[in-house]
């Protein structure tokens, strides 16, 4: 009932109504042609039923005037792409069927409906009715047609609505979206999430270990008083922030989804780049690194290079310039990477579940491999293991 009082005053009432009048305009032109075949649009739709950008203009028109408050084809449940199969050409054509009768009952009470108003207002007023094909169907004293004016208009307003809804809910079912659209969009909306995440670890891994670089290569040069270590770190803050300036830069241009080329991700051939920056940050690196590393697939080799860049980072942000073990090699198809180090006095900050920990994992999981991280026999591991057959 509430709805019914609101009616009037929503913009979506109208809008509908609108909707409902739009295929009037074929019905008239067919009356004015031939008005003894009424029902002869219903014939004249039927190939446009299978042309597969009707569906596409029915969708728009439908999201646009029966759904304006709905942000997207997600929200009003109304799909606007063109017919894929022979299922969507069929439900279109029952759609245009159906948008045609309802079309004719909203036709008959736009016209009738007032009319019979404008009537009875005459019969108020004493005169005879002004038309004869819609009068009504009495005739009543002046003051019960006084009283009776305003009814059809309500009775319209009524019917609009109802004819709205109806027609609101027959295209939702029948130009929403087919099963293999969901699954498209479901598949879209995945893709998305999943670069989402990807841009947030890598975001999280080249910014977090230039700025830990940053951090610890200051405060050891100004513990140091030493104007040759200063120089030294300063190299290494620079070349480490350039290099995070590269990835920034990469992973905005993927963000903007410009046509530029992004530029490379740094993969294991340039693993040196990160021992010698965790060097110059006072770190004692023991590292060794065997087999064609540069004839790593690519997805291995990147992930391979964001796992080591994350392992130092912790390295050096909780426990500082301690003895590292870097072992990185390839044998029996797969790629071992293990970072071993001694762990911080008093209670371990590196056990923690962060967002570092867990990015590492799912590097690993996304390649078909694993990455643990733990104490082990008195030292902090990261230990990777990435196989090389599931990417080949």
């Amino acid at each position: 009932m509430n709805q019914l009082l609101r009616a009037p005053f929503r913009p979506v009432t109208y809008s509908r109504w609108l909707h409902l009048c739009v295929p009037l305009l074929l019905l008239a032109l067919w009356m004015f042609i031939n008005p003894r075949s009424p029902w002869m649009p219903l014939l004249i739709v039927i190939p446009f039923g299978f042309v597969p950008w009707v569906r596409l203009a029915e969708g728009l028109q439908a999201q646009f005037l029966l759904t304006p408050q709905d942000q997207g084809p997600e929200d009003s449940g109304i799909s606007t792409l063109p017919s894929a199969r022979w299922s969507d050409r069929w439900r279109t054509l029952l759609w245009l069927e159906i948008r045609l009768v309802v079309a004719g009952a909203a036709m008959f009470a736009t016209v009738s409906l007032p009319v019979m108003s404008v009537d009875l207002i005459a019969t108020a007023l004493g005169h005879p009715p002004l038309t004869a094909e819609w009068a009504i169907p009495f005739t009543p004293a002046r003051w019960v047609a006084a009283l009776l004016a305003p009814v059809p208009l309500l009775v319209l307003i009524v019917v609009v609505v109802l004819l709205g809804e109806l027609i609101t809910s027959i295209a939702r079912r029948l130009l929403g979206p087919s099963a293999a659209e969901r699954l498209t969009a479901l598949e879209a909306r995945t893709e998305q999430l999943l670069e989402r995440t990807r841009i947030a670890r890598e975001l999280h891994d080249s910014i977090g270990h230039a700025l830990t670089v940053a951090v610890v290569q200051a405060g050891a040069a100004r513990a140091a008083a030493d104007p040759a270590f200063t120089d030294r770190a300063l190299s290494a803050i620079e070349e480490t922030g350039r290099a995070a300036l590269e990835d920034l830069e990469r992973v905005l241009l993927v963000l903007r989804e410009s046509s530029q080329q992004p530029s490379q991700r740094p993969t294991l051939a340039e693993a040196d780049r990160l021992l010698e920056s965790a060097r110059a940050s006072g770190a004692a690196v023991d590292a060794q690194l065997t087999g064609p590393l540069e004839k790593l697939p690519g997805p291995v080799t990147r992930e391979g290079y964001r796992i080591l860049q994350e392992a130092l980072t912790n390295v050096l942000r909780h426990c500082g310039p301690v003895p590292v073990r870097v072992r990185v090699g390839v044998a029996g198809g797969r790629l071992d990477l293990e970072v071993t180090n001694p762990l911080p006095e008093g209670p371990s900050v590196m056990s923690g579940g962060g967002s570092g920990l867990r990015g590492m994992r799912e590097r690993a999981a996304l390649l078909g491999g694993e990455a643990e991280t733990g104490p082990h026999e008195g030292d902090w591991r990261v230990r990777a293991r990435l196989p090389l057959d599931r990417i080949r």
